[in-house]
């Protein structure tokens, strides 16, 4: 099963190198890699033309002008760039474990979509990682991040949880399977079907809206919460905004009550607004078959 993995980074290239060094050593090696960039420097472009030399991964480079926290509208020209028909969404600081995209493969279902979480770091711990720590897996070793920092919790159980009891843990959780950015996985038509995140949020619950109309389509949430796992390195939340968060919330709650399946403010006005991919993809011609259009020419594509 080819994958699509989709995940946004913005002037954060030391965490970008780690995360895509955490996907050279997945055990499921049939995927594409799509770096949302939401209008980083230079220095995030120079890491990911030597991390596909040094790793030999696909790796695609999504990137727009930095004009505010455009997250969604990032994603969203991700989502048309995909050639699989299956999307897992990540996020640039969130380290995948070597089974993290089997996970997906295995647990993945028609008209589902399905949720992990993540293990989140102290700032010491996350900059005590290195490329070894990496591909040996250490790093996801509860022994190894306690004696590197990590504080003990009941949270870090996703870490030592595996086999039979993990799917009893996914089972019995009571933790409300919303849609996470950090840890997630979609279908491609579903993800179109819903026409993507709106664009309209930024920081502050948009992954989990975006959960709420895939559930109105009909889509089931299913947890991978203690199977599919990453950890997440810590970064300073300067675009914070109390504000956006309370409007995202209150969006969310009545798209929820009304059953909103698309949003007016997604990929379709996106590609109204004139964006096309740079050359032909699955996303595209998925999103025109959609709209009842034609597929495109090559030479119909920008």
């Amino acid at each position: 099963m080819k994958l699509s993995v989709l995940f946004t980074t913005y002037n954060a290239p030391v965490w970008l190198e780690k995360v895509l060094w955490g996907f050279s050593a997945q055990t499921h090696c049939d995927f594409e890699i799509i770096v949302a960039d939401d209008g980083s420097g230079p220095e995030t472009e120079h890491v990911i033309e030597r991390m596909r030399s040094e790793t030999g991964l696909s790796i695609r480079h999504v990137w727009h002008e930095d004009s505010g926290f455009r997250k969604c509208q990032i994603l969203n020209k991700a989502i048309l760039y995909a050639q699989s028909d299956y999307l897992v969404f990540t996020d640039g600081d969130c380290i995948p474990r070597r089974d993290f995209l089997a996970e997906h493969a295995q647990q993945a279902r028609p008209g589902a979509y399905l949720s992990g979480g993540y293990c989140k770091l102290p700032m010491s711990t996350s900059e005590a990682i290195g490329k070894d720590d990496i591909l040996s897996g250490r790093c996801f070793d509860l022994d190894w991040l306690r004696a590197n920092g990590l504080p003990r919790r009941r949270k870090n159980l996703k870490l030592t949880a595996s086999g039979r009891q993990a799917h009893i843990l996914n089972r019995i959780t009571p933790t409300r399977c919303n849609l996470k950015g950090s840890n997630a996985s979609v279908w491609l038509k579903d993800a179109i079907r819903v026409n993507g995140f709106d664009e309209r949020m930024q920081w502050g619950g948009l992954d989990r809206e975006f959960g709420v109309r895939l559930i109105n389509s009909g889509v089931h949430p299913r947890h991978v919460r203690y199977n599919a796992i990453c950890i997440h390195l810590d970064h300073p939340r300067g675009y914070r905004d109390a504000e956006m968060v309370k409007r995202n919330r209150a969006l969310r709650i009545a798209n929820g009550r009304n059953r909103v399946v698309q949003t007016d403010y997604g990929i379709s006005q996106l590609v109204a607004e004139g964006f096309k991919p740079a050359d032909r993809t699955l996303g595209f011609d998925l999103w025109q078959q959609q709209q009842g259009l034609s597929s495109i020419n090559d030479n119909d594509i920008l």
